[in-house]
């Protein structure tokens, strides 16, 4: 009777498995079918840019996304490479008269806004129109709306415009409470990634970097909206200080907006724009079709390349995945990349907070081996901070925005002693028995000997010692003038710039360009994004249960959910880490 009902369901599992990967095919083949649809692009067409989720350096790849269908992250961000080809190839589209910026709030990094804000600057030169209306405009919003020739908000609208700020969480009450010691090992007085585990607030060194490279990259975004706007720097700073604009008359008065009115009415100055009558239909394009029409440029058929090499995320040990920097992943890229003849040069675009000071050196190694044959040049995006930077240090050029964060040139860790917690929380003791003096190293379940400790700091200082060695060798510097602008400081890119730690202002196709020409093929290359990916149903089925788990999480959390992150990746660290101070969020 068992066997017999072990059968049974063993059969009923094989149906449901046969029958959800069924239902896939089914979809991928009608994906595919849309796919392979040729998208045309009707006469007196606007594209309209959302921007709704999450901006990743390159676009997911999802053949249910035409279909409205997603999977955990497959589908549930756009890619700053799409956007920005989608915007140019609109700027010489016959059928394309404008773009309708459609936004609440955009969730990507400073250096990504500031591409795309720079690509509908360029679109705007072709004669064409850019029109922004919204309801309620976030600050990062407003930075891109503000280079429209107009800007449409609600009469019951808000912009937010009160400046930058970061936000802090620490720890050491709630670890205090349950009676878990941290043991802190760390090399720079700013390397504050620490801080929430034995402090109540920040440091005053913290204070002073946060002060720092928020205020430069305010003032850098001020002086791009002001140019925008027509208004002086120093009145939009008033404006900012005092919080003034509190609602649309305000932000009319202020410039800020050129009119304030409804969603209907900004398709109504788009049509009069476009000679339109009042009754005719707006064709409005979204993103997720339009990156699908072909381009209306000659296709390269060079054999030469250019490897751009995305390195986005924590950086981790061993392969990693589609969301991280994985030390093998990279490396092998790397590799082919240099291994490959018709590869004449390597951009390496990174967007990384940092993380394993091991992982970072190893690939640090290989970009080192790339170098000797070919051109490396290194794009920094979002942020390129300690381990980040690492990787950046030893490339031949440098390239990053004024409002790109990096340096962060520190290395810490830190070893939990749950002893107390053990004994007085949950009434568990532990005890030892070892073959030698060390045996138990690196243990969490008593505290530390002095011995031990003494360990642990002169290898994070060693690895400190490295670290400043070799960025002082990339930047063409002493050590010890690498070492002011070190101790774990994060830097605005304009600030990196005035210390020597990045070389050129620009963005992803600046490096490209920097890259052809040392190279010498500058009319003759193709690209070639690497590392290459896995298949959409690969990525399906190795990581379907932990996206939909995480999905769950996030829904169940809801606004705490940055803070569950938070909490699983200080579990996920492993060894020295060589990363960014904290989890920055502007605002």
């Amino acid at each position: 009777m068992l066997n017999f009902l072990k059968y049974v369901l063993a059969t009923i599992v094989g149906l449901l498995v046969f029958f959800f990967i069924s239902i896939l095919l089914l979809f991928a083949i009608a994906a595919a079918s849309a796919s392979s649809d040729e998208v045309t692009v009707a006469e007196n067409s606007v594209l309209e840019l959302k921007l709704d989720k999450p901006i990743m350096e390159r676009d997911p790849e999802n053949p249910f996304a035409e279909l409205g269908f997603s999977f955990g992250s497959l589908s549930s961000s756009d890619g700053l490479d799409q956007i920005k080809a989608a915007i140019r190839r609109a700027k010489t589209d016959d059928n394309v008269k404008g773009i309708f910026l459609n936004m609440i709030f955009v969730d990507a990094g400073m250096a990504k806004l500031e591409e795309i804000r720079n690509e509908l600057i360029d679109f705007k030169e072709s004669g064409k129109f850019v029109v922004s209306y919204t309801d309620v405009s976030t600050e990062k919003a407003y930075y891109l709306s503000s280079v429209a020739d107009k800007i449409y908000l609600n009469p019951m609208g808000t912009i937010e415009f009160n400046g930058m700020s970061s936000e802090m969480f620490f720890f050491k009450r709630m670890l205090d409470k349950l009676n878990i010691e941290a043991q802190i090992f760390k090399v720079g007085t700013y390397k504050s990634a620490v801080e929430p585990f034995f402090l109540e607030e920040a440091s005053d060194a913290n204070r002073e970097q946060l002060n720092s490279f928020l205020n430069s990259i305010n003032n850098y975004q001020l002086q791009n909206i002001a140019e925008a706007r027509g208004v002086e720097v120093a009145e939009l700073k008033n404006v900012q200080d005092n919080l003034l604009v509190r609602d649309p008359a305000d932000a009319k008065e202020y410039k800020l907006i050129t009119d304030i009115g409804y969603f209907d009415e900004a398709i109504s100055y788009m049509k009069s724009n476009m000679g339109m009558a009042e009754d005719d239909k707006l064709e409005l394009v979204q993103l997720s079709k339009y990156k699908k029409v072909k381009d209306n440029v000659e296709v390269s058929t060079s054999r030469n390349r250019i490897a751009v090499v995305y390195a986005e995320g924590d950086i981790v040990d061993g392969e990693g995945d589609e969301g991280n920097i994985g030390s093998r992943r990279f490396t092998d890229a790397l590799r082919k990349a240099r291994m490959d003849e018709n590869v004449k040069a390597v951009v390496l675009r990174i967007s990384s907070p940092g993380g394993s000071a091991l992982a970072s050196d190893v690939i640090w190694r290989e970009i080192q081996l790339t170098k000797k044959e070919k051109p490396v040049i290194a794009s920094m995006s979002d942020y390129a901070a300690s381990g980040g930077y690492y990787l950046a240090m030893g490339c031949d050029t440098i390239v990053a925005h004024p409002n790109t964060i990096t340096g962060s040139i520190g290395v810490f860790g830190v070893i939990p002693n749950i002893q107390g917690f053990l004994n007085e929380k949950l009434g568990i003791t532990v005890d030892h028995v070892s073959t030698g003096n060390f045996s138990e190293q690196p243990t969490i379940t008593r505290p530390m000997t002095e011995q031990e400790k003494e360990i642990v700091q002169n290898q994070i200082d060693q690895i400190y010692e490295t670290f400043t060695s070799k960025a002082a060798q990339g930047r063409g510097m002493n050590q010890d003038q690498l070492k002011e602008y070190a101790s774990g400081r994060v830097w605005s890119g304009v600030e990196a710039e005035q210390r020597n730690l990045i070389d050129v202002y620009g963005g992803l196709e600046t490096a490209i360009a920097i890259a052809a020409k040392k190279a010498n093929i500058e009319d003759d290359y193709r690209l070639k994004a690497m590392p290459e990916r896995k298949s959409f149903f690969n990525n399906l089925f190795s990581d379907f249960g932990a996206q939909t788990k995480e999905q769950s999480i996030k829904a169940e959390l809801g606004e705490l959910y940055p803070y569950y992150k938070l909490y699983k990746k200080v579990g996920d660290m492993q060894g020295a880490q060589a990363r960014m101070p904290y989890d920055l969020t502007l605002q």
